[in-house]
Parts: structure tokens; C-alpha cells; sequence
């Protein structure tokens, strides 16, 4: 058994190898406080049949961890949830750039917690654990990597935190890094500026050092040596500019005919898709990009809003040939997501889904039975870009689902679906601090050359090295996503990524602008109307009834939806105006203490010859003859004002029901 012990700012963390999972690859214990993570790794000894890189990251975190058992069914952990996959995910990207380019043998990491502290960084730790765990097999591996999520408010930054600690900073960031710089890195921003992101990104990579160093020491006493892969063929032969000339086209599916043409005709496909390549990447080194553009152009935008007639608030918005059809759907509280995660439950008020369907990219593809990972991860991403920008639900309590459907996609649907995400939002009335959009930038680098590109195309991205998001407003970058496929970036590269990812998100805000307008202006009749008012705690049952009779039948009558919280408030939202009002008119009557001069909406309960005795609430009082106007019947409603109480503390009623004060009653 090895052992290395070593610190992140003021976090102890050791990394132990040779007691547990013997017989993976590599394996690693993580101990940090009385956190507990053991990553494996184990690669087939033989190179699979595809065409590309097979790995898989699992990473999983058992309720016995915190002291829990499963709250489902079956009591025992089922599927991975959505926040163990979106980690998995961000595991993936941070160690598959550092594997050997050529490896294409099956590779599967496993990520498990065992025990867990409530303020321990997880996915921080499991990626040291992974990367470790990989670094002592005999996988070809450009390591060593390590990870840390950090939180910075104000100037003050604080490494090695937890999710729950990185609430209300300023900035938020998961960054894995080797000796050489940045490999991956994910977060979410106060609409921070760019240079606070590279200063944090800075702080993150000085602090990984002594990882670096512990896990070097653990590779020299108990590491095994690294197989060998055959290099991958490269060819730098020029191709003839005529062949190249017919792969450079606006529509994508038109270059990839003439690339499928050109390994027809090609005597060896392989080396024609490798000079295919270089073309390309030298190409765009110069400035001449796939489809005409330069460096910094951004795709054509169009915008329309309010296309969806029933749809509290929908918007398509088209950059090129990458389109998202978002809409929006206003709810009740109740109808948030609740989130179970290892130390408890959580609700979500904001929700976005997000669909990749196959007929987006023009293929065929069999359809599964829910989102894959890279759905949730793309759909967490633009999430994570609109919270900052959101309302509180102090002053706007409804939950808000925003579903993002892919119909053409070339080229970061994630970040488009960000700006039809804001622009359906904003057509349903929602009060956004302003509005975000979403750009993803790429990188070409050929020996001490390098170009970086705006708005990629999803040829550019495959062909590129780095898929850099960045979403936000006009003041600032709210989220941010980095992948790259060199193995590390130089820091310079990225902050000059940063400040022209700002000008293209200013260009491509300015083009939502006119939409935004027409968004704002045209606030469906439908979309829910809400009011919130508050009742005496001791009078909730009253509102309620008994096994809720009284709220079913109110509801069924008004057709709002009501929902009652315990300390009192009462929040009502209604079709429309008309339909609020009339349920607020109803809790009020039920709940509020009678004033006198105050108007009450009641229930004839009967009528005598000497006038009618009227219910308000749990309130009984009498109408006499002389004040009353018609002739009621039992059951019927009426409105009344209290004119006080008699000498034996019966109220008296006088009927109210002229114009002037139905409309002060209503106001």
C-alpha cells in the first residue's frame, strides 16, 4: 500500500493506492476529512473496431454517504441522477484529451463516493481521484491532472468548495489542469467581467501544484509502465486548391458531400481525410474558414417571437444553420422540480429541457426513452447562463420551464438555445435583469500558429482544438464552458478568446434587440396572472377545508390554482384577471378578520320576514329588511358591508351590491 499526502490552500487530501480494487488497472482511495472517494480504471488490452476514442466515466454517489437510505421505491441506487451524470461528463472532459490520439482501446473509469462531508468540493475530488487512478496504469496518459471548484466573491477566492457554498458568488468554476495549463473548465457568473475569470482560472492552476507533485510521487513508487500505442498517421502533403476549393460551402450538407466524393475518388480514404484536415486547419489559420467567413463573423441571426399561439411565450431563433424552438411555461410553486441529491432534497423553480433530435442534423437515429448525457449537459449549460438574470421568487413566485427543442443544428445549439431561451421568456412576461446570449468559440493551433474562431461550425469543432462557450449580457459572462483537445491551453490564448467572445456576444445581442422589443410588447391575454396575499396562520384550515375540500371546490369554480403555504401567504395565479380576482374575493372572504365599513362577499343562508341572515366566513349576521335590496334566495351570494355588531355581538349587514361598490370591492 502507497500512500501521499498533500494540500490545496488549506484542505489536506491523500491519495492511497494498493488496498482496494487490486485488480483494475489503477486504482486510487481519496481521503479528505472524512470524505471518501475510490476511482478505478481498466482499458482492454486490445483496440476496439471504432473509428473514434471509447471511453466511459461513471461516477456515482452512494446515499450511505451522508447517512441516508434511497427515498425511491426500491430503496437501493437505481439510474445515475442528472447531477451524477453531469458530472461524469465533466470528468470525461477533463481527462479524454490527455489519453494517447491514437488509443482506441475500451476505456471505463469509475467514480465512487462512499463518504461524503456536506461542504467536501465532489467533483473537484473525484476528478483528482480519476485523474490519479489513470496516471498508475499502463494507459498511455499525458499526466498528471487535477481538478478544484472554487467560488470568488468580491476579490477573495476560496478553493476546494462545494456546491452549496458556491451560492451567491460572484463566480463559480470546476477547473482541471496539468503542469502545462487549463484542460477543462465549467461554471457560472454574476455577469463577471472577463478579467476576473482569467485571474480565477490563474488562482485554480497555482493551487493544483502540490497535486501535480503528489501524484508523481505516487506513479514513482507504485505506478506500472505505460503500454505502447502505434503514433497516429498525420500527412501534411498540400491537397490541390481545386479539392479544396469544392469542400468550402455555406451549407454543410453540401461539404460533406464533396468530402465523401473526394475519398471515393481518393486511392487511399484515410491519408485523403488527413490532407482533407491540414487544408482545413491551415486554411483556417490564414483566415479563410469553411464557409467564407473570417475569423471574428458571426452567421447570419433572425429572430421571431410569439409563433406559438397556446404557448405562454415562444421564440425561434436561427444563427446559420443552427436553429432552437423555445418555449415557455408559466406554473404554480408546487410544479417545481424537487431534486434529490446526497444531503437532502432541493426544488427547482427554473427548469430547462433541452432535445437533440437526429432529423436536426439530417440523420437517422433510433430514439431513446429520455435525455442522453450530452442533452442534460447542454441543457444544463444554458441553464446555469439564464439563472443569474432570473427574478426571485419574492417578487415573482411562478416556477418557469423552458423547453429548447434543436430543429437545425451546425454549430453550438447550446448557446442558441440560451438566446431562444431569453427571448421566450421575455414573451411570456418574464421580468429578466436583462437579456443573456450564448457564443462558442474554437481554436486552430499548427506549430507557433493559432487561430481562434467565432461561432464555430460544427466541421470547425470536430476539426478544431478547443469548444469554448461563454453566454451572457451585455454587462458580463454568466456561464462558461471549456473543452479542448490538445491537452492543455496557454492562458494568454483564453483571455484572448474571452475579450472576443464579448464582441461577438454584444453583436449578437444587438441582432436579438428588435425581437426582444416585439417580445416585450406582446405579452400573450393567457399567460397567468398571480396574486399574492396573506391570511392569519390560525385561519389556513378554513381556506383549506377539511381533506381540502374548500380549495378543490375553489379552484374547480375559478379555475386557478391556489397553493397555500403554512406561515400564512397565499399565492393565487389565474388564466386571467378575472378568474384571480375571483379566487383572492373567495380567500379573503373565508379568511380575512371582518372590519367594520368592510366589504365581504357572503352566502344567504336563509331568509325570514324580517330580512336575511347571511354567512361570511365562520361569520353569521343579518341583513334586516329595511337595507335589503331584491328578494335573495337561500344560497344565493351577496355582497355586504358590515355595519358593526348589536348589543348582543350579532353583526349587522347592510346589502351592497350597487356599481360603485363592486368596482371598490374589485379594485
Amino acid at each position: 500500500m502507497h500512500t501521499q499526502t498533500f494540500a490545496i490552500g488549506e484542505t489536506e487530501i491523500t491519495l492511497m493506492t494498493g488496498r482496494m480494487a487490486r485488480q483494475a488497472h489503477g486504482a486510487v482511495e481519496l481521503h479528505q476529512g472524512a470524505t471518501r472517494i475510490l476511482a478505478t480504471v481498466v482499458g482492454s488490452k486490445d483496440d476496439s473496431d471504432a473509428d473514434f476514442f471509447p471511453l466511459t466515466v461513471d461516477y456515482r454517489e452512494r446515499a450511505a454517504a451522508a447517512g441516508r437510505i434511497p427515498g425511491n421505491y426500491f430503496r437501493r441506487e437505481t439510474r445515475p441522477g442528472d447531477h451524477e451524470t453531469l458530472t461524469s461528463r465533466v470528468i470525461d472532459r477533463a481527462l479524454r484529451p490527455l489519453f494517447a490520439k491514437s488509443l482506441r482501446a475500451e476505456v471505463q473509469i469509475a467514480v465512487t463516493v462512499h463518504s461524503a462531508e456536506p461542504d467536501a468540493d465532489l467533483a473537484g475530488l473525484a476528478l483528482i481521484a480519476a485523474g490519479a487512478a489513470v496516471h498508475l496504469s499502463d494507459l498511455p496518459f499525458d499526466g498528471p491532472v487535477a481538478a478544484l471548484q472554487l467560488a470568488q466573491r468580491g476579490k477573495r477566492i476560496d478553493l476546494q468548495v462545494s456546491d452549496a457554498n458556491c451560492k451567491g458568488a460572484d463566480l463559480s468554476l470546476v477547473v482541471a489542469a496539468t503542469r502545462r495549463g487549463p484542460v477543462m473548465m465549467e461554471g457560472e457568473g454574476n455577469e463577471v467581467a472577463e478579467s476576473m475569470v482569467v485571474d480565477a482560472l490563474q488562482a485554480a492552476c497555482d493551487a493544483l501544484i502540490p497535486a501535480f507533485d503528489a501524484m508523481d510521487a505516487l506513479r514513482a513508487d507504485a505506478g506500472v509502465a505505460k503500454r505502447e500505442v502505434p503514433a497516429k498517421a498525420t500527412a501534411a502533403t498540400p491537397l490541390d486548391p481545386a479539392l479544396f476549393a469544392a469542400v468550402q460551402s455555406e451549407d454543410k450538407h453540401a461539404r460533406a458531400a464533396a468530402r465523401r466524393a473526394l475519398r471515393a475518388d481518393a486511392e487511399d480514404p484515410i491519408e485523403a481525410d488527413a490532407r482533407l484536415r491540414h487544408a482545413i486547419r491551415s486554411a483556417a489559420i490564414d483566415g479563410e474558414r469553411l464557409d467564407g467567413r473570417g475569423p471574428t463573423d458571426i452567421r447570419p441571426i433572425d429572430c421571431v417571437v410569439g409563433l406559438l399561439p397556446v404557448c405562454h411565450g415562444s421564440a425561434l431563433f436561427t444563427r446559420g444553420e443552427t436553429q432552437v424552438l423555445a418555449s415557455t411555461t408559466l406554473g404554480g410553486q408546487r410544479e417545481g422540480q424537487d431534486v434529490d441529491r446526497l444531503f437532502g432534497m432541493t426544488r427547482q423553480r427554473f427548469l430547462l429541457h433541452y432535445n437533440f433530435p437526429s432529423f436536426s442534423v439530417g440523420e437517422v437515429r433510433r430514439g431513446r426513452p429520455g435525455p442522453g448525457r450530452r442533452e442534460l449537459g447542454h441543457g444544463n449549460l444554458a441553464r446555469r447562463a439564464l439563472i443569474p438574470v432570473m427574478p426571485p421568487a419574492s417578487k415573482y413566485p411562478y416556477t418557469i420551464r423552458v423547453l429548447a427543442d434543436v430543429t437545425e443544428s451546425n454549430g453550438s445549439s447550446s448557446m442558441a438555445s440560451v438566446c431562444a431561451g431569453t427571448l421566450a421568456m421575455l414573451g411570456a412576461g418574464v421580468p429578466l435583469t436583462r437579456p443573456v446570449a450564448g457564443i462558442a468559440l474554437g481554436l486552430v493551433v499548427e506549430g507557433d500558429r493559432h487561430q481562434i474562431l467565432s461561432d464555430i461550425l460544427g466541421d470547425e469543432d470536430h476539426l478544431g482544438d478547443m469548444d469554448f462557450k461563454i453566454a451572457g449580457t451585455a454587462e458580463g459572462i454568466t456561464a462558461i464552458q471549456l473543452d479542448n483537445k490538445l491537452g492543455a491551453l496557454d492562458p494568454a490564448m483564453l483571455a484572448a478568446a474571452l475579450d472576443q467572445a464579448r464582441v461577438g456576444r454584444l453583436h449578437i445581442l444587438e441582432k436579438m434587440a428588435p425581437a426582444i422589443e416585439a417580445a416585450q410588447a406582446s405579452v400573450p391575454s393567457h399567460v397567468p396572472r398571480y396574486e399574492r396575499i396573506k391570511v392569519h396562520p390560525s385561519r389556513i384550515g378554513l381556506v383549506i377545508g377539511p381533506g381540502g375540500k374548500h380549495l378543490k371546490e375553489l379552484q374547480a369554480r375559478t379555475g386557478a390554482k391556489v397553493e397555500v403555504n403554512q406561515d400564512g401567504t397565499v399565492i393565487v395565479m389565474g388564466r386571467d384577471r378575472a378568474s384571480t380576482r375571483e379566487a383572492v374575493r373567495a380567500i379573503e372572504a373565508i379568511s380575512i378578520e371582518l372590519k367594520t365599513g368592510g366589504l365581504y362577499l357572503g352566502e344567504v343562508r336563509s331568509v325570514k320576514d324580517f330580512g336575511a341572515f347571511v354567512r361570511i366566513s365562520d361569520h353569521d349576521g343579518l341583513v334586516h329588511r329595511s337595507v335589503l335590496k331584491g328578494e335573495p334566495n337561500a344560497g344565493d351570494p351577496m355582497l355586504v358591508r358590515v355595519l358593526g355588531a348589536d348589543d348582543r355581538g350579532r353583526l349587522k349587514l347592510a346589502h351592497a351590491h350597487d356599481a360603485a361598490e363592486i368596482d371598490a370591492l374589485n379594485r
